[in-house]
């Protein structure tokens, strides 16, 4: 093969488009449990703990705000692989001691001492108590408890 003399500079064009077939789509597995073990953003952080400045009721604004908190905090798992749920320590002050959210975002409610919490959310009550913890996320088979730098523990059963 014929090599030029003269450097010839050649027109590399890189393909910079990101398509949906190119993104990857984390599916369930070991690649499940791996992406939902990586540290949560800041605005994630910061949306879900806003909960308690809405008072006992949330604006229908403050929950889409919330949800798309959410969807910019996983972009890469479906909605059924979301947590059903998030549990956190209120601060509204006595007598409310934890609030939930129902991920569907039906439900934001504020809840006493010793009241029971719906849907496996009782699992975490301890948990979103402890001040290590900013919230929980309730997940059929884990809790992952969210701390305030966005780093995960994982808790299984």
């Amino acid at each position: 093969m014929r090599r030029p003399l003269i450097n010839v500079k050649q027109d590399i064009k890189l393909d910079t488009k990101i398509t949906t077939a190119s993104r990857t789509k984390v599916e369930s597995g070991v690649m499940l449990d791996k992406r939902l073990r990586q540290k949560r953003s800041k605005a994630y952080i910061e949306a879900v703990t806003q909960l308690d400045a809405g008072g006992i009721t949330t604006t229908q604004s403050k929950k889409e705000e919330l949800l798309n908190a959410i969807k910019n905090e996983f972009p890469d798992l479906e909605p059924y692989q979301y947590p059903l749920g998030i549990i956190a320590k209120c601060y509204l002050g006595h007598p409310f001691e934890v609030h939930t959210l129902d991920i569907s975002l039906d439900i934001i409610r504020h809840y006493k001492q010793g009241e029971s919490l719906p849907n496996q959310m009782d699992r975490g009550r301890s948990l979103a108590l402890h001040p290590s913890y900013e919230f929980i996320e309730i997940f059929s088979d884990t809790l992952r408890a969210v701390g305030k730098s966005g780093n995960v523990s994982v808790i299984k059963g």
